[in-house]
């Protein structure tokens, strides 16, 4: 009985949200932003304006502001983060998986703002005129994937599951773009699927 009372409550610490990972996860956010400062990042969109939203693709400002459609990729990144985490680390504390989802995240956010896959995206989807995120939206993009991640914590995995179809099949229908896509096209470009995303 007592040791049955002993796994329930190291079970639940490792649920728990320890504020030390908190902490950790915080702190691997400001690096990220520092770093992309340091290599020339623009702190905010260049239009001197910070909006919660921008909903236009093809504008300027997207990938500048809060959120936008992309976002949506994001947040999935977290409900894949989370199950990834609880197969392969699922002994670990909740928070640290988190930690290690925000390094990877970040990881991203700094690749993606570099000038090879930048260059990716103008050559091979249908950003042509991407010119990479602020500072500003890659910390957001960030906060989306934890975001993302501490839903997945609460939800059973069927329902992340549904919730990420859910939300790239809104993207698709919004933008003709969403996650699958981003990645399909990046990996390996389609003359069709380019021109059918363009159409729209």
């Amino acid at each position: 009985m007592g040791q049955a009372s002993s796994h329930a409550r190291s079970d639940r610490d490792k649920s728990r949200l320890d504020r030390r990972w908190l902490i950790a996860t915080g702190a691997i956010i400001i690096a990220a932003a520092a770093i992309l400062l340091v290599v020339g990042r623009t702190p905010i969109c260049t239009c001197g304006t910070i909006r919660l939203w921008e909903g236009a693709v093809s504008s300027p400002e997207n990938s500048q502001q809060l959120s936008d459609w992309y976002s949506l990729s994001h947040f999935i990144h977290g409900l894949i983060f989370y199950g990834l985490t609880w197969a392969v680390l699922r002994r670990q504390p909740v928070g640290m998986r988190l930690a290690i989802a925000a390094l990877i995240e970040s990881g991203w956010e700094l690749l993606e703002n570099s000038p090879i896959i930048i260059d990716r995206y103008r050559a091979a989807t249908i950003a042509i005129g991407y010119s990479g995120d602020s500072v500003l939206n890659s910390v957001s993009d960030i906060a989306f994937m934890a975001f993302g991640f501490l839903v997945a914590r609460k939800l059973p995995w069927w329902g992340s599951f549904a919730l990420a179809v859910a939300l790239e099949l809104i993207a698709l229908y919004a933008i003709r773009d969403n996650l699958t896509l981003n990645v399909w096209m990046l990996v390996a470009p389609n003359d069709a699927v380019r021109a059918w995303q363009a159409a729209g």
